[in-house]
C-alpha cells in the first residue's frame, strides 16, 4: 500500500473513532454487545461472546453493553433471617413428607453460566447476574426440589445418607430444567431440616425416651457382662476344685495301688511261707509214721540239744542217779514221751 493511501485509511479509522467509549470486561466476565440501529441493519443481541479481561470500543447511543460472571454462584435458602439470599427474612423450603408431616430444609445451590451461551442468556433469562438468579435459578430451584425431597418419609431425613443421594437426584433435574438456559448446577447442599414444633416436641421426646432406653440396655448389657464375668469365675473356681479332686483322686489310686501291691506281695510271702511250712510239717508227719520214726526223734532231739549245756542233778529216792545215768536212755525216753504225746 502506497504511503498516501495509509494516510487515507488512519484518517477513515480515527473518523471512525470519534464518539467511540470503550467497553470492558472483568477478569471473570464475559461480554454481550447488543445493536439498537445500524446503517447495514444487524440490529439485536450479537451472536459474539467477548472474552473475560477485554475492552472493547463501541458508539455508546447505538450499543448496549452486559456481562455475565462466569464464577460459581451460589443461592441460599435458609430459615435464617438473618443470612441467606433473602436477607432479613425467612426463605427456607417449606413441604410435607410423604407420610404428611410438615418439614423445613435449608439448601444452597451452587451453579455457574455457560458462557458461550451469554447472548442467548441475554435474550431469555436475564441481564444480570441477579435476574438469572431470581428468573430462572430460584424459580427452578425452590419448586422442582420440594416434590423430590417430599418422597421422603420423615425419617428419612435423620438418615444423611437418604438426604445426600436425594440432594443428588435434585441436582440431576435441575441440570436438566436449566441447561437450556445456559444454566449448569454444580453442587446441591442441604443444611439444617426442621420440623411443626408438635411434631419437633414429640421426636425430642422420642430422642428423650431412646436415651433412656438405650441406658438401660448398657445397664442391662453391663450387669449381663458382669453375671457372665462371674459365671466364667465360678467355672474357673470348679474347674480348679475339680482338677485339684483329680489330682488327689490320682495320687490315693497311686498310694492305694501300691498298697495293695505292697500287701500282695506280702500275702504271696506268707502263703508261700505256710505252704513251705506246711509241706515240712506234712514231711515230718510222714516221717514220723514211718518205722524209723524213733531215730527221727532222737534225731531232731539231739539238734535241738546241740552245743546246749546240759547241767545234770542227781535226785535221791529212786530219782536220777549221776554215776549210774545212762543218757542214751535218756534221750530215748524224752524221744518216745515227745513221740507219744505228737501221736495223741
Amino acid at each position: 500500500m502506497k504511503r498516501p493511501e495509509l494516510l487515507l485509511v488512519a484518517i477513515l479509522l480515527l473518523g471512525s473513532l470519534a464518539g467511540c467509549m470503550p467497553y470492558s470486561t472483568g477478569p471473570t466476565e464475559i461480554g454481550v454487545r447488543t445493536v439498537k440501529w445500524s446503517p447495514t441493519g444487524g440490529q439485536g443481541v450479537q451472536d459474539h461472546v467477548y472474552q473475560p479481561g477485554s475492552t472493547h470500543f463501541f458508539v455508546p447511543f447505538i450499543t448496549d453493553w452486559h456481562t455475565f460472571d462466569t464464577r460459581i454462584q451460589k443461592l441460599e435458602m435458609t430459615a435464617s433471617p438473618g443470612a441467606g439470599d433473602r436477607y432479613g427474612m425467612r426463605d427456607d423450603l417449606l413441604f410435607k413428607t410423604i407420610d404428611g408431616n410438615d418439614i423445613s430444609l435449608d439448601v444452597i445451590i451452587s451453579y455457574r453460566i455457560d458462557p458461550a451461551r451469554g447472548p442467548l442468556i441475554l435474550q431469555q433469562v436475564g441481564a444480570t447476574d441477579l435476574q438469572i438468579r431470581d428468573n430462572i435459578v430460584r424459580t427452578i430451584g425452590r419448586s422442582k426440589p420440594r416434590d423430590i425431597f417430599g418422597e421422603l418419609k420423615t425419617e428419612d431425613f435423620y438418615q444423611a445418607e437418604k438426604r445426600s443421594r436425594q440432594a443428588l437426584i435434585v441436582k440431576d433435574k435441575l441440570n436438566e430444567m436449566l441447561a437450556e438456559y445456559g444454566v449448569d448446577v454444580t453442587e446441591v447442599l442441604l443444611q439444617d431440616y426442621n420440623f411443626t414444633p408438635a411434631y419437633q416436641e414429640a421426636i425430642e421426646e422420642k430422642k428423650i425416651a431412646d436415651q433412656q432406653v438405650e441406658k438401660l440396655r448398657s445397664e442391662t448389657k453391663a450387669v449381663e457382662q458382669e453375671y457372665i464375668t462371674l459365671v466364667k469365675e465360678a467355672e474357673a473356681e470348679i474347674a480348679k476344685i475339680k482338677a485339684a479332686a483329680d489330682g488327689e483322686f490320682e495320687r490315693a489310686k497311686i498310694e492305694a495301688d501300691a498298697y495293695f501291691r505292697q500287701q500282695e506281695r506280702i500275702a504271696e510271702a506268707i502263703l508261700a511261707e505256710a505252704v513251705a511250712e506246711a509241706e515240712g510239717i506234712t514231711k515230718m508227719n510222714e516221717a514220723l509214721s514211718g518205722d524209723g520214726a524213733p531215730d527221727v526223734v532222737k534225731l531232731r532231739i539231739a539238734e535241738a540239744l546241740a552245743k546246749k549245756k546240759i547241767v545234770m542233778v542227781p535226785m535221791g529216792g529212786g530219782g536220777l542217779d549221776v554215776r549210774s545215768m545212762d543218757i542214751n536212755a535218756l534221750l530215748g525216753l524224752y524221744g518216745a514221751r515227745a513221740l507219744g504225746e505228737k501221736k495223741e
